[in-house]
């Protein structure tokens, strides 16, 4: 199972929205749950939104709710992060995470639970 992220609008002024995507391939007879990262210099990677493989349960950190959201299109084995309102200190590389997973629901809040991970996408935001 392998994924790739992809950023669409590079480069964005505070206010600003910008749309990641998650797309796999290699995997597509397994179902699983996908976790979006993000790692700003000098800090930890965090856990930002996750969302279940039949992408009716979701969860954000508190960083992000209201601003974020992630839906899944299980069609095209594609997850998106729509991130709206982003301010400076969204600045980061983003990473998405998957795990293979046998409940429709159930959605991974820990970085350890990912096993699959894309490669990282930086996203900067100017003031």
């Amino acid at each position: 199972l392998r994924f790739s992220c992809r950023v669409w609008g590079g480069l964005v002024q505070a206010g600003g929205s910008l749309r990641l995507s998650c797309a796999a391939s290699g995997g597509t007879a397994y179902m699983y749950a996908v976790g979006w990262f993000r790692q700003a210099p000098g800090e930890a990677r965090n856990l930002i939104a996750a969302v279940s493989w039949s992408g009716d349960n979701t969860w954000y950190s508190d960083s992000v709710k209201g601003r974020f959201t992630v839906s899944k299109n299980s069609g095209e084995y594609t997850v998106y992060l729509h991130m709206n309102n982003l301010q400076p200190e969204d600045a980061a590389v983003y990473y998405c995470a998957a795990r293979i997973t046998s409940f429709h629901e159930y959605l991974y809040v820990r970085e350890s639970d990912y096993r699959y991970w894309g490669k990282g996408t930086l996203v900067t935001v100017s003031s």
